[in-house]
């Protein structure tokens, strides 16, 4: 099959056009997550703990509505969903850390070394080889890593942006787990959309308060305008963002799903520069380049 017909076709289905769509959607919503977790002025494990709590009233009624209509999913499925939802929880604890480390824009960036994630997931779990383009594409990515994390200036943006990159890189690895687990489900009950994500946010205020609770601390009661703030990063990136990307990731290849996902770091840096008077430096700014530019290139070669 070529390239070009991978890319009209998953697994048997045209590609539509509303996939792509979707997916840029996605993207600009879940571009402001750091945005208002930043606003919210609350710590980062409170910040990942709220997020999820407060989706659950939302998805809760869509879930029972969804089981009654379409029954409901097995035990292995929904034990697959919570592990996802375990990911997710890991995932927004780092991240989280590291955009006080390294700013909201940097560590958007560094969480979407989930793409080069993937390949390694499959050959764990599927036995998949790893392509040539991979291979070649890491040692690329990690050099923007370091470029990131201020090895070659010491006036590096952020409080402390080498621990900061370990973290972002590590949120990705876990985002990644989570991306491939939900891809997983949605391709084998296309129909479930609301169930999963009730049952992975779940899991994660769980881990969020369970992880992030003893290392960052978790104030249970948050005032207002806090909260308002972490009910719209709830909605619009918990809710809205991971259901369109949910829904969306299954219709299309791989490679179509990463590069439009890559809308997500650029905009958060512009979101950090613009909204939060970010200022990283000349190297920082190349190393978002490098690794942005690795994960389009891996993205697109890997899934042919």
């Amino acid at each position: 099959m070529t390239t070009a017909d991978t890319e009209r076709t998953t697994a048997g289905r045209p590609t539509s056009p509303d996939a792509r769509t979707m997916l840029t959607l996605g993207a600009t919503i879940l571009s402001a997550s750091a945005l208002f977790m930043k606003l919210s002025g609350t710590t980062t494990g409170t910040a990942a703990f709220f997020r999820c709590l407060l989706a659950l009233p939302v998805l809760l009624p869509l879930a029972l509505r969804e089981r009654r209509q379409l029954g409901g999913r097995s035990l292995r499925w929904a034990a697959l969903d919570l592990l996802a939802g375990f990911f997710l929880g890991l995932d927004l604890v780092l991240w989280g850390e590291s955009i006080v480390n390294i700013g909201t824009g940097i560590a958007t960036v560094l969480n979407n070394v989930q793409v080069l994630a993937a390949p390694l997931l499959a050959l764990l779990i599927t036995r998949e080889r790893l392509s040539a383009t991979f291979l070649l594409a890491t040692p690329v990515m990690l050099a923007g890593v370091a470029l990131v994390g201020g090895v070659a200036d010491s006036r590096a943006f952020g409080e402390a942006p080498a621990y900061g990159a370990v973290l972002g890189a590590a949120s990705g690895v876990a985002y990644g787990g989570y991306l491939f687990l939900l891809r997983l489900g949605g391709k084998r009950h296309a129909g479930h959309r609301f169930s999963p994500a009730c049952l992975a946010s779940t899991s994660a205020a769980a881990t969020a308060l369970l992880v992030g609770g003893p290392w960052q601390g978790v104030d249970l009661v948050v005032g207002w305008p806090a909260l308002g703030w972490l009910a719209a990063l709830a909605l619009s990136s918990q809710v809205t963002g991971l259901l369109v990307v949910g829904s969306a990731l299954p219709r299309v290849p791989s490679s179509v799903g990463s590069t439009v996902l890559l809308l997500q770091p650029v905009l958060a840096v512009l979101w950090g520069v613009l909204v939060l008077g970010e200022s990283p430096t000349w190297w920082q700014l190349l190393g978002c380049v490098l690794v942005v530019g690795t994960v389009w290139f891996a993205g697109r070669r890997t899934s042919s």
